[in-house]
C-alpha cells in the first residue's frame, strides 16, 4: 500500500486536482500570437490540404447581384482572397466581357487558380498578396475597380487588422464602386461548435482545428467597420437556413451577413442604415445530409448556402480520416503502427495526449533494450496519451502494466493503439484506465483494485504544466509501492523522461521532495555528489552515441524517502 501521512501533516493537506486545461474562456497570448504570425502558412496548408474541394463554385453571385456586374462597359472586378477561384471562374462564365484581379495570401491558393483549366491572362491577373501589409495599388491602378467581392475572406482577418484591409480597399475602387460581402453571422453553428471547443481568441474570433481563424461579424460591427472606414451601408441582409441530418437527428443553423458597401462621399448618407437592415430568415426548410454529411437535397427557394459536403462534415462533426495519421516504428524487434492526430490538426489541439512525442519514443526504446528495468514488476504509467508505447513494450517483461491518463479522447484511442498492437498473452497484461492525477476517487479505486501499489512508475513529458506538477507526484506517491526491497535498482523507483520546457529541474526536484521522492539518478549528467553507481548509466551502451541525438532529453530517477 503507498505510504500513509499522518493526521495533521503538510502532506495530508487536501491537493488541488488538476487543471488540465486553462480556465479562461480565450487562448493564452502565446497561442493568440502563433496564429496570428503563422496565418498565411496555415491557410497554405489547407489549401494543400483541400485543393478547390471545399468551397462550392458560388454560381449564386448573379442571381444576388446581378445589377452590379452587368451594363455598359468591360467590368474591372477585385476578388478579395480568391482562395482556389470558387468565385472568379462562376463569373468569368457568366460575364464573358468581365476583367477580374484575384489576389490571395496563400501561394497555394493562388497557384491552384493559375492551374484552372479556364484561367487566362487576357482575363485574370492572379497574385499572392497580405491585404494587411501589401499595398494593393501596386498591383492595381489606383480608382480602377468596379466591384470588389469580399465572400468568407474578412472572417479570416484579425478584427484590429480589417482595417487595414479596408482601407487597402479604398485605394484600387472607383468612386462609383461597390463592395459586395458575404460572410459567417454571429449565432452560426460554426461558432457554437467552436465555443464548446475552448478554441476562442477574442469576441466572436475564434481558431478552427486546423489553425485557420473565423470572425462572425454582428450587423452592428460590420456597419460601423465599414462606416468608419469610409463606407455607407446599401443593403446588409442577415440570412438564415437550417441544416438537416437525418440519421444523426440534427438541425442546426446556418447564418450569414450578405451586404452591399459603397464609398462614402464625404458627406451624411441619406441612406438609413437600419431601415437597410433585412431579415431573410427561410424559416423550416432544410438541407438534408446523409449520413456522411453529403448533401442529398437542396432547397428549392433562391437563397443558396455556401457549403461543399467537407463543410457539412465539419460542422456535423463527421471526423474524416485522415484527422489522424498512423506512425510506424521499430523498437526491440517489434514493428508498432501507431494511430495518433494528424499533424495538420496537432497545432491547434488542445489534448496532448493526442501526440507522440519524442520522450516517449525514446524512453521506449530504453524499455527494449533493458528490460530488466521492469522485468517481474507491476508498472504504472501515468499520462502515456494516445500511444502507449512505452506500456506495450512494458507489457513484454513485466507482471502487470496498467496505463492511465486523464483525457478521455486520449484514452479512447490508446485501447485502440492497444488492441492493435498486441495479443494475447501480452494483450491481458496491459489496463487502460482513466486518471486525472490529484482525483481522490480516482486514484482510490486504482489502489483498491491494485493493492500493494506499483513498482516502477513512469512518466513521459508529463511536468510541461506548472500546476500540474504537485498532483503528479501527490499522485505517484499515492500508487508506489511501499515495498523496500534490498538493492538501489529493485527499490521502488519513479522515473520521469521530458524535455525542459516551462518547469524547470529545481520546481520538478522541490515539489518531488515535498512528496517524499529523493532524486536518486538523472541522465545525462549524472549526480557529481553520488557516491553509489548510476542506475541509469547501465541502460545504455559504452560511448552512448546511438542517443546523441536525443540530448536535448532528461531522465530523473526517483526513490521515496
Amino acid at each position: 500500500m503507498a505510504s500513509n501521512v499522518k493526521k495533521g501533516s503538510e502532506e495530508e493537506q487536501p491537493t488541488s486536482r488538476l487543471q488540465i486545461y486553462s480556465t479562461s474562456d480565450t487562448l493564452s497570448p502565446f497561442w493568440r500570437d502563433k496564429y496570428e504570425k503563422d496565418a498565411k502558412k496555415y491557410w497554405d496548408v489547407f489549401y494543400k490540404r483541400h485543393q478547390d474541394r471545399f468551397f462550392k463554385d458560388r454560381h449564386y453571385l448573379d442571381k444576388e447581384w446581378g445589377q452590379y456586374f452587368s451594363g455598359a462597359g468591360r467590368k474591372v472586378i477585385l476578388e478579395v482572397g480568391c482562395g482556389a477561384g470558387n468565385t472568379i471562374f462562376p463569373l468569368l462564365e457568366t460575364y464573358t466581357d468581365a476583367f477580374v484581379h484575384a489576389c490571395d495570401f496563400s501561394p497555394h491558393a493562388v497557384n491552384l487558380v493559375k492551374a484552372h483549366k479556364d484561367f487566362t491572362d487576357s482575363r485574370v491577373s492572379a497574385f499572392v498578396c497580405d491585404l494587411t501589409i501589401d499595398d494593393l495599388s501596386k498591383q492595381i491602378s489606383s480608382s480602377s475597380v468596379d466591384i470588389v467581392t469580399m465572400i468568407f475572406v474578412l472572417s479570416a482577418v484579425s478584427p484590429e487588422k480589417m482595417p487595414l484591409v479596408l482601407k487597402n480597399v479604398r485605394k484600387v475602387l472607383k468612386p462609383s464602386g461597390r463592395v459586395l460581402f458575404r460572410d459567417y453571422a454571429t449565432g452560426d453553428l460554426a461558432q457554437e461548435r467552436l465555443n464548446c471547443k475552448d478554441q476562442k481568441i477574442s469576441e466572436n474570433f475564434y481558431v478552427r482545428g486546423d489553425g485557420t481563424r473565423a470572425f462572425y461579424f454582428s450587423n452592428e460591427f460590420l456597419t460601423s467597420l465599414f462606416k468608419e472606414n469610409g463606407f455607407n451601408v446599401e443593403q446588409l441582409d442577415l440570412c438564415c437556413k437550417q441544416v438537416e441530418n437525418r440519421s444523426r437527428e440534427l438541425v442546426m443553423n446556418r447564418r450569414w451577413v450578405q451586404a452591399v458597401f459603397r464609398l462614402s462621399d464625404g458627406t451624411n448618407s441619406s441612406t438609413n442604415t437600419e431601415a437597410a437592415i433585412r431579415v431573410n430568415h427561410l424559416g423550416q426548410e432544410k438541407i438534408e445530409l446523409d449520413v456522411n454529411g453529403n448533401i442529398l437535397k437542396q432547397p428549392e427557394n433562391d437563397l443558396e448556402v455556401d457549403m461543399s459536403d467537407g463543410v457539412a462534415a465539419e460542422m456535423f462533426g463527421i471526423s474524416p480520416s485522415s484527422d489522424n495519421e498512423v506512425i510506424e516504428l521499430e523498437l526491440g524487434g517489434w514493428t508498432f503502427k501507431i494511430e495518433v492526430l494528424s499533424k495538420v490538426h496537432q497545432h491547434t489541439c488542445k489534448s496532448t495526449g493526442l501526440m507522440l512525442w519524442e520522450s516517449a519514443r525514446f524512453m521506449a526504446s530504453v524499455l527494449a533494450k533493458n528490460p530488466a528495468i521492469v522485468s517481474g514488476k507491476r508498472v504504472l504509467e501515468l499520462g502515456c496519451g494516445s500511444g502507449g508505447i512505452c506500456s506495450m513494450i512494458a507489457a513484454r517483461s513485466a507482471d502487470l502494466v496498467l496505463g492511465t491518463d486523464g483525457d478521455t479522447n486520449a484514452l479512447d484511442l490508446l485501447k485502440q493503439n492497444v488492441n492493435s498492437n498486441l495479443r494475447p498473452p501480452l494483450l491481458d497484461k496491459l489496463i487502460t484506465r482513466r486518471l486525472e492525477w490529484g482525483n481522490r476517487d480516482q486514484i482510490e479505486a486504482i489502489k483498491e483494485a491494485h493493492a500493494g501499489g506499483f513498482d516502477i512508475i513512469i512518466g513521459t513529458d508529463v511536468t510541461y504544466i506548472a500546476e500540474a506538477v504537485l498532483p503528479l507526484f501527490q499522485t505517484a506517491k499515492e500508487l508506489i509501492s511501499s515495498n523496500r526491497s534490498i538493492g538501489a535498482d529493485l527499490e521502488p523507483a519513479l522515473i520521469l523522461c521530458h524535455i525542459f520546457r516551462r518547469v524547470d529541474e529545481p520546481s520538478i526536484l522541490s515539489a518531488a521532495s515535498h512528496f517524499g521522492f529523493r532524486l536518486v539518478d538523472k541522465w545525462p549528467i549524472g549526480i557529481p555528489t553520488n557516491p553509489s553507481p548510476s542506475i541509469i548509466k547501465t541502460w545504455f551502451p559504452e560511448n552512448g552515441s546511438e542517443h546523441v541525438e536525443s540530448g536535448a532529453l532528461h531522465i530523473l530517477y526517483f526513490h521515496m524517502e
